[in-house]
């Protein structure tokens, strides 16, 4: 009965690290261009958790590049604004996947943006884009945590319930 439940343990742990790892990949649909840009929009508004998303639109110029604006409120002020995100051309030839997903030719970090029409220096931006990456590596952690710490209460249980299934 031991061997049982240690192994239906080891199955369950298995399982949810292997939810856990899975979970932390993926994301939400939209292109990483696009949550990239919203996310350097956070790291340069005051309060980043009042931001509110009006809007998205997506302008490819082909070998020009491509334009990403967001439409936005934030800090509970109704008051419109808008933040500019423009990628470099970043394709030497078509592939099967740029045939599929056409904005992949394109840069996934801004080579310049601009935030209500004010544009932000190179270091400016590059300060902008590691406090986004390092915000994406902590909730990436996050997640994972969470997931193990829920796969854990899980394997408890299961083995508390002595059930064994």
């Amino acid at each position: 009965m031991t061997k049982r439940t240690t192994a239906s343990a080891g199955i369950i742990v298995a399982f949810a690290t292997a939810s856990v790892l899975v979970a932390s990949c993926s994301g939400s649909r939209e292109d990483v261009r696009v949550s990239f840009c919203k996310a350097l929009v956070t790291t340069q508004v005051g309060s980043p958790g009042s931001i509110r998303w009006t809007g998205v639109e997506t302008k490819p110029r082909g070998h020009s590049g491509l334009t990403v604006q967001v439409g936005f409120e934030s800090d509970g002020v109704s008051r419109p604004r808008q933040a500019t995100c423009h990628y470099r051309y970043n394709a030497v030839e078509d592939t099967a996947l740029t045939l599929s997903d056409p904005l992949s030719v394109y840069s996934t970090s801004p080579e310049t943006m601009t935030i209500d029409g004010e544009s932000l220096s190179r270091p400016a931006l590059a300060e902008a884009v590691k406090q986004a990456m390092i915000a994406h590596g902590k909730a990436i952690i996050d997640r994972a945590q969470q997931g193990i710490e829920d796969a854990a209460a899980m394997a408890r249980d299961r083995l508390g319930s002595g059930s064994g299934n």
